[in-house]
């Protein structure tokens, strides 16, 4: 019998991190060449970390309204401050892209919940999946709802308690991530969406991407074969707005 799809996706992304222990350093500065921004851009916001049976996940997924923030902060220590000044710099970050941060969960189509490890299974369970048995992989998570007009929900899950650059480095990719380029990909090495890299901040590379998916002419749905002839002018275009 053949499955219907629904009209609404969901997607997950849960964060294994496997890098090193090595001390952090700063990216290089480093000016991309198109090929790697576009092949940087395809291995993203095309595919899905966890695979599906279904095509969906292969197709553009982005706001195209007000990203509306709202902060829980379940843990011992108070990260908030920590992501609200993250949060406040995507709008200035990404063109294209509207932020903001509201006091009223009711409000909000972006959560991002701050737990300790002891908190983690649980919060994904309830107020993630509100389902008791579900599975809770990864050392963070985000999860994002998608459709052909755009995405309407995304949740982050972040712990608190594993020291501040795994704090740093899962608040940035999962946020990101619920913005859209939910892949990760081993050979993007100036990229925090690679699991195996160094990175906790938002690299200029990733800087160039968001641009690039936040760019006017890039629509939610749209297929890989449909972008792909497009990012060499979009990568002319966003240039300048990425120092």
């Amino acid at each position: 019998m053949r499955r219907v799809l629904p009209l609404l996706f969901v997607f997950l992304v849960a964060v294994a991190l496997s890098f090193p222990l090595a001390r952090e350093t700063r990216a290089a500065s480093y000016t991309f060449s198109t090929e790697e921004l576009i092949d940087g851009f395809m291995k993203t916001v095309f595919g899905l970390e966890y695979r599906s049976w279904s095509w969906q996940p292969y197709l553009v997924k982005k706001y195209v309204g007000p990203v509306r923030f709202h902060v829980h902060n379940l843990a011992r220590k108070n990260r908030k401050p920590m992501v609200y000044r993250f949060i406040e710099t995507l709008g200035s970050s990404v063109r294209g892209l509207s932020t903001a941060i509201v006091a009223n969960p009711a409000e909000a189509n972006f959560h991002v919940y701050v737990v300790d490890r002891d908190q983690y299974t649980d919060v994904v369970r309830r107020s993630i999946y509100k389902d008791s048995r579900a599975d809770a992989p990864g050392r963070c998570m985000v999860r994002v709802v998608s459709d052909s007009s755009g995405i309407s929900q995304s949740a982050a899950v972040i712990v608190s308690d594993e020291g501040d650059f795994l704090f740093r480095r899962c608040m940035v990719e999962e946020i990101l991530q619920g913005l859209g380029p939910m892949n990760d990909d081993p050979s993007l090495s100036h990229s925090v969406f690679n699991d195996k890299s160094r990175h906790s901040r938002f690299t200029s590379f990733d800087r160039m991407l968001l641009n690039m998916l936040y760019d006017s002419r890039i629509k939610p749905g749209m297929r890989p074969d449909v972008v792909r002839p497009m990012l060499p002018s979009i990568v002319r275009t966003v240039r300048p707005l990425v120092h």
